[in-house]
């Protein structure tokens, strides 16, 4: 085998490697911003679900206040 030849079969030995280590960590990248992504959506769900939680809470205070403030009311009107 000449020189040239061995040369030539060496650079497409190690081309032919990058290529196959590059599409490997091509798809590692990939399934990581795969999972980065579903971590997200819990993530916003969990906030979605506390948001509603205190958005609940908060009309119950509001009901809550109104009742008192119309009570407060009926109180002042029968005092007169």
């Amino acid at each position: 085998m000449s020189t040239t030849s061995k040369v030539v079969l060496g650079v497409s030995v190690l081309f032919s490697g990058g290529i196959v280590a590059g599409v490997h960590i091509q798809q590692k990248r990939l399934g990581e911003r795969l999972h980065e992504g579903v971590l997200r959506d819990l993530e916003r769900q969990n906030r979605k679900q506390e948001n509603l939680r205190l958005l609940e809470e908060q009309v119950a205070l509001t009901k809550q206040l109104e009742m008192e403030r119309s009570k407060m009311l009926i109180g002042k009107e029968s005092q007169q």
